[in-house]
Parts: C-alpha cells; structure tokens; sequence
C-alpha cells in the first residue's frame, strides 16, 4: 500500500518505509491529520511494506521456531532482507534502516528533532513481531528504537509513534513554526502550563486574571511557574 502524496519537491521533504505484517494499521493514521497535511504539502511522503510479499513458498512463511528451543516464533532473516532491500533500492539517496524493538535506544522528543535536523531523509521502519528477530537482520541495521519499558504486541503503534512525533517538527507541517518549540518537552524536562479558552468562566470556575491582564511579562512568568517538571 502507498499513500499518495503530490508530486512538489521541498528541501526538507522526509519519506519513510514502514515493513510490518499489518499494514492495514496505517491507512487511518497515515491518512489523517497532520500526516495528511504533510503529505498534501510534499513535506513527508510514506509508504507501507508488507512484510508478507516477501515471505517463502506457497505461504508466504515469514517466522519459524527459534534454534535452541524456547516459547514463540521468530521472524526469519530471508523476508526481512528482501523487504529491507526492497526498501532501501527504492531510496534516491542516504536511508537508515530502524529495528523497532524493547531493546532499543529510548525514543525522546530530543530524537524526534535529531531526525528533522538531520541529513538523513529516508528511513526504514522494521516492525517486529512474535518473539523477535532472527538476529542476522542486524546488518542492515542503523538504529534500534524503543518508545517505553513495556510490551506490546507488535512494532506498528511505536513506529506511528516515531513517524507522528517527527513528521510534525517538519517546518510547515504544523503551520505556525514556533509551535512545535514551544510545547511539551522541548526542552527536555518541561511540561506544558495549563491552558485556558472562553468562557471566561464556566461553571464558577474563572480563568487565572493574568492571562486576561494582557500583560505579556507577567504571563510568561505565570506560565513557567505553572509549568510541569519531569522528575
């Protein structure tokens, strides 16, 4: 499945392959929002691998058990190379080929902007599944990404995850450019101050009056004391 982005060039464009067995997941996430908007605007472009064309034989087998004995299967190197290289033929130029997997480097917000800054605009999205991967894919490996210290079923929710956190930071994806700087863990270690629209009041609670002073000093000071830190 491709999702189908129009045909404009932007210096700071960015596409990404997504191998994964259910590549059902991202039709309403990659066609919704801000992941529409970016790819109406020639910004990112996707497309989504099923790891099952590249499966062996008749069905398409693509996870066997693992030598050794153990509980679970594990997806086999054949289809991952086949798919990885389908991937990586297709890029016009540099791609870094992403292991989404528990034992990856934590993904934070400073890795989301690592990625638009960067002079990389192709990657690779591996979504594991089962009890992991036969361990020879690694080396068509750049980075092993992880969103948290918990399981889940498959790699598909954090490679959304990845793709959503970074796609958004793409300038002109969110349309104002100060506002992916000025959120939630921008820096690091902030989170964001609370936040107040009309009514000014609504069922006896009032919005704090410095934010209607439009006293811009005192409300940048009121902002940062109400600011949330990360412990």
């Amino acid at each position: 499945m491709e999702i189908k982005v129009i045909e404009r060039v932007y210096n700071r464009s960015m596409k990404f392959w997504i191998i994964t067995l259910f590549p059902g997941m991202f039709e309403g996430v990659l066609g919704q929002s801000m992941m529409w908007k970016a790819q109406e605007k020639g910004l990112a472009s996707f497309e989504v691998v099923d790891l099952r064309e590249f499966g062996l034989g008749p069905r398409r087998q693509v996870d066997d058990s693992p030598y050794g004995g153990g509980d679970g299967m594990v997806l086999m190197a054949e289809p991952l190379f086949g798919a990885i290289e389908f991937a990586k033929e297709r890029a016009e130029e540099e791609i870094k080929v992403v292991l989404m997997t528990p034992k990856g480097k934590r993904w934070v917000q400073s890795s989301a902007r690592e990625w638009t800054k960067g002079g990389c605009r192709n990657y690779v999205l591996v979504c594991g599944h089962y009890e992991g991967f036969d361990e020879r894919v690694m080396e068509l490996v750049d980075l092993e990404v992880s969103v948290g210290d918990y399981v889940l079923t498959g790699g598909e929710l954090p490679a959304m995850t990845v793709i959503d956190s970074v796609v958004r930071l793409i300038p002109g994806v969110l349309g104002g450019e100060n506002s992916a700087v000025d959120e939630s863990f921008s820096d690091g270690v902030t989170l964001e101050y609370p936040q107040y629209t009309r009514p000014e009041e609504f069922r006896g609670m009032k919005v704090p009056e410095v934010l209607l002073s439009g006293h811009h000093a005192e409300i940048a000071k009121w902002r940062r004391e109400n600011s949330g830190r990360v412990e």
